[in-house]
């Protein structure tokens, strides 16, 4: 099973990003998708694989959240 994790951007330099996943911060490599600074990715293996807008990535957080508290 794969797990992709959504975070959002906050820095990007050249095809490297600064993902924010809750208060941890991540290098992401971001050479697959055209995202932009403030845009949530959804991250596999470091690589972000799919961009999402804010409230996607919201609801998939919850659905973690959901997920981890059982």
């Amino acid at each position: 099973m794969c797990l992709a994790i959504p975070g959002k951007i906050v820095s990007i330099k050249d095809k490297n990003a600064k993902v924010d996943f809750g208060g941890t911060f991540k290098d992401v490599n971001v050479s697959l998708v055209e995202a932009k600074k403030d845009e949530y990715v959804l991250v596999h293996a470091g690589y972000a694989i799919q961009v999402m807008d804010e409230k996607e990535a919201n609801e998939t957080l919850k659905l973690w959240e959901e997920m981890l508290s059982k």
